[in-house]
């Protein structure tokens, strides 16, 4: 029997409440509300939703810093939305803040529950990850151990936000091979990230500045140009 997927919606705009539960609930999917980032950390503590949606102008505590305290306990999936137009900032922004994803509203019904149902999706069952095979690449550097989930830079232990560590583990697991911008877009986000190039550039961009020696002359994640990136093992 499936359990029904229980997501936290939390906004300080009522309309917009109403509308994600109305949306939502006639999907199948159980609804928790809260109108200001403390309530939704009492949430998150107490119900363990399965998926947050966290508007990010609010009063208090924004979105932003209730986005860094939910994933200090937890790896479910954020999505941040936003009534501004996204400058690329702003998405790093999230990022750092451990979103998996940063919308721009108002989003269409259809495309919200698309996006949430890919959110789902890749948190139930990553389809980077073959639990048959050990997928590790290691150096004095560097260790990528994608069975432990764990990620060392200098022996010290890396911290990566989900999605991070997703398109991080899909590039050592087809090292060496060049993966275009839609198969990373289609096996770390979904289909239904297919035209949002933009993410995987930003993306790339910031696992670079973590794990790279010198992420203006990358050793590790190079691009090959026009067509996309991968994982070089020669190091």
């Amino acid at each position: 029997m499936t359990m029904t997927k229980k997501i936290l919606v939390v906004d300080d705009e009522p309309a917009q409440l109403r509308l994600a539960e109305q949306v939502l609930s006639s999907n199948g999917y159980m609804v928790l509300k809260a109108n200001n980032g403390q309530e939704a950390l009492r949430i998150v503590y107490e119900h363990r939703p399965d998926l947050v949606l966290l508007d990010v102008m609010m009063p208090g505590i924004d979105g932003w810093q209730t986005c860094s305290c939910i994933r200090e306990v937890t790896d479910i999936p954020i999505i941040m939305l936003t009534g501004k137009r996204n400058t690329e900032d702003d998405v790093v922004r999230g990022l750092e803040s451990g979103a998996d994803e940063y919308l721009t509203k108002p989003l269409g019904n259809r495309e919200l529950l698309a996006r949430v149902r890919a959110a789902l999706r890749r948190a139930e069952k990553p389809s980077y990850l073959d639990e048959k095979k050990r997928t590790l690449f290691a150096n004095d550097y560097l260790t990528v151990d994608v069975a432990e989930r764990r990620v060392m830079v200098k022996g010290e232990r890396l911290k990566l936000t989900p999605r991070e560590f997703r398109l991080l583990a899909l590039l050592v697991e087809n090292a060496d091979h060049v993966l275009s911008h839609q198969q990373v877009l289609e096996n770390v986000w979904g289909w239904e990230y297919i035209d949002d190039v933009d993410y995987v550039r930003i993306y790339i961009s910031h696992l670079r500045q973590k794990i790279e020696p010198d992420p203006a002359r990358p050793r590790y994640i190079l691009t090959e140009p026009g067509v996309g990136y991968y994982f070089h093992r020669a190091n």
